[in-house]
């Protein structure tokens, strides 16, 4: 399997919103409820990526993976909130690739674009029950930092777990 990485284009937007989608259906089935996850369809995700990349464009970065022309992952990133810190927005890869070393490759990218974005370190939110998420994050060299948060995912409030990374 060749995948290559490339910067996301307008006409790749939907197809973003579908992996995410999936995605996020596969990774968060039984942490969030099943009518939770079913609240936002494919083309609800693509939309919601068509407008934030119309408004974030110049400052944030999305880098898509490219199987023969089809979209199979995908990364976001830009400036964070957290002082001296650049942010990992968003990591999804197609749920029946997970494991295949994509999203090790959509890792190792964003880190790179992380370290240009400017600080000292990258942070990232996960929720607290996706321990697959977290291991995968651990396995990288991001350490939970001891900041969490509750926020709502489509009205439903979840815990969720701040990792950062540190920039050599």
């Amino acid at each position: 399997m060749h995948v290559s990485l490339r910067t996301a284009e307008e006409a790749d937007l939907m197809a973003v919103g579908s992996v995410h989608q999936r995605s996020r259906v596969a990774a968060y089935a039984g942490i969030l409820a099943p009518e939770t996850l079913e609240l936002r369809t494919a083309d609800a995700f693509g939309e919601w990526w068509t407008e934030r990349y119309r408004w974030e464009r110049d400052t944030h970065v999305l880098t898509v993976a490219d199987r023969d022309s089809e979209i199979v992952g995908f990364t976001y990133v830009g400036p964070s909130e957290t002082p001296d810190a650049a942010e990992l927005y968003a990591i999804h890869v197609e749920p029946s690739l997970v494991g295949s070393g994509v999203g090790r490759l959509l890792m190792v990218d964003a880190l790179g674009k992380l370290a240009k974005i400017g600080g000292s370190r990258a942070v990232l939110w996960v929720l607290a029950g996706n321990s697959r998420a977290r291991r995968f994050y651990e396995a990288g060299g991001w350490v939970a930092d001891g900041q969490t948060r509750n926020e709502p995912v489509n009205g439903e409030p979840v815990d969720q777990l701040r990792y950062s990374l540190t920039f050599a």
